[in-house]
């Protein structure tokens, strides 16, 4: 069974985390703190984490470098970004945001709602690639061993992620969250490549 997936709430005040805490409790995940960019960093050394809400405004490293340092290591670069910010300096200000490699960026005071959605959306996505990854890693496993009757099994688990990527997919489909309905369509791709792997096993393939 897939964990809980981990969601990084980086903020230097202590009543804003203690707010997205109550925020998305809701979801069942494991949420963990960081005071601060550095704090953020270190905890992505040795975690991994299906989204990270990031406070722009922070004394010494802020939103922007941490997001910047989160980009550039191999290990985090692919985590979304959601920029949390009290302040709106306009369209350059949420462009810098964007540039920064953020996927989505909410102003202060934001719907709790609305926000709770969003972060739902990315963690469906990174339990559904850690499924697809298991069975990867399974289906390796059983074909190394030669025990070709796992097929049958494996293809029922296959087709059971699937059909809830497929249904994330149209969830996604009205949604103006680009960027989480690509990551959508990439995850179905790979799906559809595992597929085919595993029909070519099949006795009788040519």
């Amino acid at each position: 069974m897939v964990q809980k997936a981990k969601i990084l709430l980086v903020d230097d005040r202590p009543e804003n985390l203690l707010a997205l805490e109550a925020i998305l409790s809701a979801l069942d995940q494991t949420l963990v703190r960081a005071s601060s960019g550095e704090e953020a960093l270190k905890a992505l050394l040795t975690d991994d984490f299906a989204v990270i809400l990031l406070d722009v405004q922070m004394p010494g490293m802020d939103g922007f470098e941490t997001a910047s340092h989160i980009k550039r290591r191999e290990r985090t670069r692919d985590i979304p970004i959601i920029f949390l910010t009290a302040i709106n300096h306009g369209p350059h200000h949420t462009f810098r945001g964007y540039a920064a490699g953020a996927v989505d960026y909410i102003s202060k005071p934001f719907d709790p709602w609305v926000l709770r959605a969003k972060v739902s959306v990315f963690v469906d996505l990174y339990v559904k690639n850690c499924q697809l990854k298991e069975q990867a890693a399974l289906l390796r496993l059983q074909v190394e061993q030669g025990e070709a009757t796992v097929l049958g099994e494996l293809s029922a688990r296959l087709a059971a992620v699937e059909e809830q990527a497929e249904a994330l997919g149209k969830q996604l489909g009205d949604s103006s969250d680009t960027t989480a309905a690509a990551t959508a369509a990439h995850l179905e791709r790979k799906l559809a490549g595992l597929r085919k792997a595993l029909d070519a096993l099949r006795p009788g393939s040519s």
